[in-house]
């Protein structure tokens, strides 16, 4: 008997009952989360100062371009070098922290 799945829209979730336990597709999986989170800590920020990517690129010392692809998830090229730098540029101070990972339940 098998057994039914919650049913979810959070396609995170979906991909990682599809990638089951592979150590390999995990770290990607997390790696592509960390990603998607940078871009959006760094978005929110910009926008929350009210600064377009061409304001905040120049209090950075840097191209509206770098600003572009370090909002944008796929990139995945953010330093954190370049995070302090925007952080300072808008009075903010970056805060990294270890979380727990959420353990699925036994049934």
């Amino acid at each position: 008997m098998t057994m039914a799945r919650k049913k979810t829209t959070d396609a995170l979730e979906i991909i990682a009952r599809d990638i089951g336990d592979d150590p390999a597709y995990r770290a990607t999986l997390e790696e592509e989360r960390l990603n998607a989170e940078v871009a959006q800590v760094i978005h929110a920020a910009r926008t929350k100062a009210k600064l377009s990517q061409k304001e905040l690129a120049r209090l950075v010392g840097t191209t509206p371009s770098v600003i572009a692809r370090l909002e944008d998830a796929d990139y995945g090229a953010s330093s954190l070098t370049m995070l302090r730098r925007i952080a300072e540029a808008l009075n903010r101070r970056v805060e990294i922290r270890l979380v727990p990972l959420k353990r699925a339940k036994a049934s």
